[in-house]
């Protein structure tokens, strides 16, 4: 039955469509324009560093980027699958406005291998919640698509509910850093059903993209009250080319919630 479904319809590059040797993989042309986050990168908010691969492993377990050196990150550790940019941020659109939803399996499985060195005992894997009204029209979280893969993979509890959106909050697109954590302050709280199942337990912040940090802030903030043991947080990608636009605004492009 597999081989006959493979010759209807046969694996497709995730980036472009066409053909491919597996299901999940991307074609040489996209590969070549999909940047994984390897080598070289930040502890705490998974930014790629400059030095790339010669600095691995150990050697690279405490760098820490500008950022994270000047703001202070509620959050542990951080892990990103790839830069967004190029077939990364196309994928990211993809899967959150594209209506991708067979996208979710895939890249939830490059979340899982990125976030591997943050996995711990008796960890819970929740998503960045969406606020009901954005959940009602977008349909799906894709966070949660990502999270649940990366549970899975781990074999780890998986929360999809345990944080909860307490107000609507504008789009974060083209704000300074300033304004977009002010924009996320106090936006989100561990739901009360889920509580007791995570004190004392550590929890992994699952969501499609980083760029300021301001919401993985806010949210682990929630949780570290509501008595989580501690937080780590792993994303599809990872904003790196920030540029200062008018009145400070973060130009980073598009559709960065």
């Amino acid at each position: 039955m597999k081989a006959a479904l493979r010759v209807i319809y046969p694996p497709q590059c995730l980036g472009c469509g066409a053909g491919v040797d597996g299901d999940g993989a991307l074609c040489p042309s996209c590969w070549r324009d999909c940047e994984f986050v390897g080598g070289c990168a930040c502890a705490r908010c998974g930014v790629p560093l400059p030095g790339g691969g010669s600095d691995s492993g150990a050697d690279a377990a405490g760098l820490l980027c500008d950022d994270c050196l000047i703001v202070t990150r509620p959050w542990q550790a951080g892990r990103a699958a790839v830069v967004y940019d190029g077939v990364g941020r196309r994928l990211v659109l993809a899967l959150k406005h594209g209506d991708r939803l067979d996208l979710g399996r895939p890249l939830g499985g490059w979340v899982a291998q990125a976030a591997a060195p943050l996995i711990r005992p008796e960890m819970i894997v929740a998503p960045i919640p969406l606020h009901p009204r954005r959940l009602l029209r977008r349909k799906f979280n894709q966070a949660a698509l990502l999270s649940a893969q990366v549970a899975r993979q781990h074999g780890l509890q998986h929360a999809p509910t345990l944080l909860a959106r307490t107000r609507a909050t504008l789009p974060q697109d083209h704000r300074s850093r300033a304004e977009r954590f002010a924009n996320l302050t106090e936006a989100m709280a561990v739901t009360p059903a889920h509580a007791a199942i995570m004190a004392g337990r550590p929890v992994l912040l699952v969501d499609d993209v980083m760029a300021s940090g301001a919401t993985m802030a806010a949210a682990s903030h929630a949780l570290l009250a509501a008595g989580a043991a501690s937080v780590s947080v792993a994303v599809l990608a990872r904003a790196v080319r920030e540029t200062g636009g008018r009145n400070g605004t973060m130009e980073i492009g598009g559709a960065i919630s």
